[in-house]
């Protein structure tokens, strides 16, 4: 994805053009516009200054982002953002200083007869002359709605600053015409009309409407500026130098300038400029900025660091293995802008509305101050009611629902190692019904470990152990692995040891001080020792709870046996309890057999099992939950990547392959179980205020548009002041900002308040396969690639992708022209032969 600023957008329909604009160049599959960060991201294959011409065209501007994520690029921004509420507050205050002025003529002299110079006492034309001059240097002052409103009108595209130029001209033109009116009366000496005409004048309507909606401009962007707080906190925390080691000297340098196979050095206190390995030294590393863990995590030579981690203790020496926009920091900070650049699918409804919102508007202003004046009323009343409409309503509300919360919601998940990919996949967490599970590694620690040790009657557990461990550790089994870990972790030293011969699927052979020990299965040992019934029914027990039993004999005699298993997590059965809480259903699917899976499911408390299923068998199971309900998968594996992108929403463990990480919509830091339950819990918060803001957006309109035209005057002689219908305006926006960040209050790991959400089944859909021969795809990562480019085509229900065949079977919901699907497999790079 592509990623540009846009400049001179100021609501909802302004997004709307944009996108429309750049997504007619060709070679443009994907554009979205985030009215919050004013960035867009544009995917295809179009030329960057094709589109930035598409965005000029419509009358805003653009300019390509720079590729690097340093401190330096997001210090510009903040400075942005701090520039603009800096020029806003300025305005307001200069509006503010003329307004008082003009409402103390106005009001206060013309209305309620405070003093005023002698020169104004009776003289009318005086006063309004007065009037209009404060008038037109509030004007000048905001003039920027002027500009940009009338140009906007003049493309054919109004937005909300046409809105404000068009209620504040209509006000002001409109009281000149009474000025001149009175004018022409006192010359004619019709007192009558003179009195008439000194109370038509708008002047001060005018200047407060730009007074008003200026300071809800001013508000809105301190508010958005907070919501991206945890974005700016993530690029601060790179240091801005590095410490690196050449000739043996240390030398001060930039961090940008450090390349990978540098040496660096980093003291107790400071953070780590780059990725790297650590060489020299051991010391405590706090990578809490990056895992949200807050315990340090020891380090020694041979481990990895990352960027923005702070050694608390030792001195290390590091080489560089990725820097500057490589970096862990740099990603987490690409896919949280990323998140926020991209929309939700929640939002299309608003985006509908917002592209009409301001012509409708504009239209329903019109028919407002005609309908008065037909039914017999004044022009200062019907302009008054025309006027209340246009500014009181607000595109700004509808634009800003979606990509606040998006933004805030996918910053408090990175503040917790919780990294949402796109708006889609926090929406689609907030829905999640089943959540299927990979059992090695996701719900177990992916390594064996001893469970048990059971000795013969005459032998001691600490001498079966050292006997076994003698063997084992000649072995390269992974159970035996297990077994040289229990060993070393209880500093147990073995004896001497040799002739080691490993028998396939059964056992092996060792000699151990001189004597025949023999290790495997009970078949196996069968064959060379005596196994006793309550040995074979201990370990018949222990099979029945998913562990493996190992035996050992010495020169004929048994001496006991060793149950091995891969064991879950510490917080695996806590997850699982959190996730019940919220009235989730789990599944857990595995390759192992069904016994062990079973008995792992009920240490764990997972509902369902499916076992014996390979990568294939995974995806399609994952297929059939999906249909059931909003699906996640959950795991870590190169194997799991088939179903974490079949999944509605794939989550990967972060200590996991790239390849599930690439194949993944959620991506877990802390490579912790209990982490999913929190991004579900944040993405339903994250959807709530969604519909929250949307709901507000929406009733404030629905609701102020007809107070403003003057619907309540008939019905209880109600009727809305421009100047309040202004202040409504102002507000409105600021709301919907303030409501949003209300999520960085949200304690993700905190489960109290979690109840059942109401599912809705998914409707069953008619569907129709093609089948698409391609060239070029060479690996995993090639077919999670085209996968993820086919589905995310509209009507494309599923696509099962495969390099070996060099096929993409692709389950359509609705029609898709072959065209389509070829431009979107060649864009990605690759050779589309046929389609079928």
């Amino acid at each position: 994805m592509k990623q540009f600023n846009v400049t001179g957008m100021s609501c909802a329909a302004c997004v709307s053009r944009v996108e429309k604009a750049v997504s007619a160049v060709e070679g443009v599959t994907a554009c979205s516009v985030s009215l919050l960060t004013n960035s867009m991201g544009v995917d295809g294959t179009a030329d960057p200054s094709a589109i930035i011409s598409a965005v000029e065209a419509a009358g805003y501007g653009a300019s390509e982002k720079g590729k690097s994520t340093s401190q330096n690029s997001g210090g510009n921004n903040e400075a942005s953002e701090n520039a603009e509420f800096i020029r806003l507050r300025n305005r307001l205050i200069a509006s503010v200083g003329f307004l008082l002025v003009l409402m103390y003529v106005s009001m206060g002299h013309s209305m309620w007869g405070w003093k005023m110079p002698a020169f104004f006492e009776g003289n009318f034309i005086a006063v309004g002359l007065l009037q209009l001059l404060l008038t037109v240097i509030v004007i000048v002052i905001n003039q920027k709605f002027f500009t940009s409103g009338f140009k906007a009108l003049g493309r054919r595209s109004p937005n909300m600053d046409s809105l404000v130029a068009l209620g504040s001209s209509a006000a002001f033109v409109y009281s000149v015409y009474a000025l001149f009116a009175m004018t022409d009366a006192q010359v004619r000496g019709d007192l009558e009309s003179v009195m008439h005409y000194s109370h038509e004048f708008y002047f001060e309507s005018a200047a407060m409407i730009l007074t008003l909606i200026t300071v809800g401009k001013m508000l809105e962007a301190r508010s958005k500026g907070k919501t991206t707080d945890a974005l700016k906190g993530l690029i601060s925390l790179a240091p801005k130098t590095a410490l690196v080691i050449r000739d043996g000297k240390e030398l001060e340098i930039s961090a940008d300038e450090l390349v990978k196979g540098d040496i660096f050095a980093v003291r107790p206190g400071e953070s780590f400029p780059a990725d790297g390995l650590v060489i020299e030294g051991e010391s405590a590393v706090n990578e809490a900025a990056l895992t949200g863990e807050s315990i340090p995590v020891d380090k020694k030579p041979g481990d990895s660091v990352s960027a923005a981690a702070v050694n608390t203790s030792g001195y290390l020496k590091c080489e560089a293995v990725r820097t500057g926009s490589e970096t862990l920091l740099s990603e987490i900070i690409r896919m949280v802008s990323d998140a926020a650049a991209t929309k939700a699918p929640v939002a299309k409804a608003a985006d509908k509305v917002a592209g009409v919102f301001v012509p409708v508007v504009i239209t329903i202003a019109v028919i407002t101050a005609a309908v008065w004046l037909i039914s017999g009323s004044s022009t200062g009343f019907a302009l008054a009611r025309g006027i209340s409409v246009l500014v009181i309503s607000c595109p700004c509300a509808l634009g800003l629902a979606t990509p606040v919360a998006v933004m805030v919601g996918s910053g408090v998940g990175a503040k917790n190692g919780i990294l949402y990919k796109t708006a889609a996949s926090l929406e689609a967490a907030g829905r999640v019904s089943i959540v299927a599970l990979d059992k090695t590694g996701t719900v177990t620690e992916g390594t064996p470990r001893v469970t048990d040790i059971i000795p013969s009657d005459d032998v001691s557990e600490s001498e079966l152990l050292r006997i076994s461990y003698s063997a084992e550790k000649m072995s390269e089994h992974p159970l035996a692995g297990a077994i040289v870990r229990e060993a070393e972790e209880k500093g147990i030293m073995p004896y001497e040891s040799g002739d080691f011969k490993a028998f396939s699927g059964s056992g092996f052979f060792a000699k151990v001080n001189g004597k025949e020990i023999f290790g495997g299965n009970a078949d196996f040992i069968g064959k060379h020792a005596k196994l006793t019934e309550i040995m074979r029914s201990k370990a018949a027990e222990l099979s029945g709870q998913g562990k493996t039993p190992l035996f050992f004999s010495e020169n004929g005699r048994l001496l006991g046996m060793i149950a091995v298993a891969d064991v879950i997590k510490e917080d695996s059965r806590k997850a699982v309890a959190e996730l019940h809480k919220m009235g989730i259903r789990t599944v857990m699917l595995t390759g192992d057999n069904e016994r062990t899976a079973k008995a792992i499911a009920a240490a764990a408390g997972i509902d369902e099992v499916i076992a014996g299923v390979l990568p294939a068998g995974k995806e399609k199971a994952v297929r059939k939950l999906s249909a059931e309900g909003v699906t996640a998968m959950v795991g870590d594996g190169v194997n799991d990547a088939p179903a974490l992108t079949a999944a509605d929403v794939g989550i990967a463990i972060g200590a996991g392959t790239d390849i599930a990480i690439d194949a993944a919509d959620i991506v877990l830091m802390k490579s912790r179980l209990s982490d999913v339950s929190a991004s579900i819990r944040l993405g339903r918060a994250s959807l709530r205020n969604i519909y929250q803001n949307l709901f507000w957006a929406f009733i404030y309109n629905t609701i102020g548009i007809p107070a403003a035209a003057g619907v309540l005057i008939p019905l209880f002689g109600i009727s809305l002041n421009p100047m309040i219908a202004a202040a409504a305006m102002s507000m409105s926006s600021f709301c919907v900002v303030t409501n949003a960040l209300r999520l960085n209050l949200i304690d993700v790991h905190n489960g109290d308040k979690d109840k059942p959400i109401r599912q809705k089944k998914k409707k069953e859909l008619k569907t129709m396969t093609k089948t698409m021969r391609i060239e070029g795809m060479m690996c995993g990562h090639c077919e999670a690639a085209v996968k993820k480019a086919l589905e995310a085509v509209e009507g494309v229900s599923s696509a099962e992708v495969s390099h070996e065949k060099g096929t993409a079977v692709v389950t359509l919901s609705a029609a898709v022209d072959d065209s389509v699907l070829r431009k979107t497999v060649e864009d990605k790079d690759y050779t589309v032969l046929s389609v079928e």
